[in-house]
């Protein structure tokens, strides 16, 4: 074996090996790279600055951190979750009252029975919707509660929606009932003349008496016998101080003879309102209401609207 060196000024020099220095020099080289490695196991290994001390507690202040977010959620939750039993306790009881309120409205109007009812959920239905063709996305399914909040509202609604159609019957029924003609048009006294023919007070012949009469004693009251629009309220020749109202439906009342009014022209009255004080002006022998009722501008009987009771 030769090795040739060159030094820096260019010169050579060979050295030429036998067979034993080759084997040691082959031993020398191939001990280098281990005792090399064996070297490097023993010496220390230098610490990394990637976890350091500043690491770990950027790292800890971010898990509080999340730590506080999560129990911020937590009790936003928990609040809610309490706002949510407040607004179901306060909408069953709305809906006991309303329940209580619909059936007393309703045995109040005499309405059928079955109606309206307030103790069973409301009726709904439809055909079934399904949906968007292809759509392969399952039904949302909202938490027990809300289900719960939202059939009460639903029930709020269909109550209230009852409710608003019975206040509307209520009200017409009111409305006919106060039209309906019926009773007498004075508090105190007593019939003294009827209808139909009689014998003329003043001149003793037998004449028409279009009304009837009611005697009592001077300045009682004198009612309206249904709600209506006052048509007339001033002096008429053979009726005194008359008043006249509107009954709508064809019907009209007249009231005679008063001493004083108690309503004007164009006045809205109401059943059983005070419209004037018995007297006895005009054509009359004393203290007395003279009234009529018009049907279809033709005069009736009061006899048959007197003796109802109303309904």
């Amino acid at each position: 074996m030769k090795i040739i060196l060159v030094n820096e000024r260019g010169a050579t020099r060979s050295f030429n090996f036998g067979g034993l220095s080759k084997a040691l020099l082959s031993l020398c080289l191939l001990g280098l790279p281990v005792g090399a490695f064996l070297l490097g196991a023993n010496l220390p290994v230098a610490k990394t600055d990637l976890f350091d001390a500043r690491t770990a507690k950027a790292w800890e202040r971010a898990l509080r951190k999340q730590q506080e977010e999560i129990e911020g959620a937590d009790q936003e939750a928990r609040e809610q979750l309490a706002a949510l039993t407040v607004k179901l306790a306060e909408l069953q009881a709305r809906l006991t009252r309303l329940d209580a309120l619909g059936e007393r409205l309703t045995a109040a109007a005499n309405l059928d029975e079955g109606e309206f009812e307030f103790n069973t959920a409301p009726a709904i239905g439809g055909p079934e919707d399904p949906g968007i063709a292809g759509a392969t996305e399952l039904p949302y399914t909202p938490p027990e509660f809300l289900d719960v909040i939202g059939n009460l509202s639903h029930q709020i609604d269909d109550r209230q929606m009852q409710l608003s159609t019975l206040e509307s019957l209520m009200a017409n029924l009111k409305l006919e009932d106060e039209q309906f003609i019926a009773g007498r048009p004075i508090t105190k006294g007593w019939m003294s003349s009827r209808y139909g023919y009689r014998t003329d007070p003043f001149t003793g012949r037998r004449t028409w008496h279009k009304g009837v009469d009611f005697a009592g004693k001077m300045g009682s009251d004198v009612v309206s016998v249904a709600a209506g629009v006052v048509t007339w309220a001033d002096e008429r020749h053979g009726y005194g101080q008359l008043v006249e109202i509107n009954h709508g439906n064809g019907y009209s009342t007249r009231y005679g003879h008063n001493s004083e009014l108690k309503v004007g022209l164009g006045d809205v009255v109401k059943k059983g309102q005070v419209i004037a004080e018995m007297g006895s002006s005009g054509r009359s022998t004393g203290p007395h209401v003279h009234f009529e009722i018009f049907k279809n501008n033709r005069t009736v009987d009061p006899a048959t609207y007197i003796r109802r009771t109303g309904r």
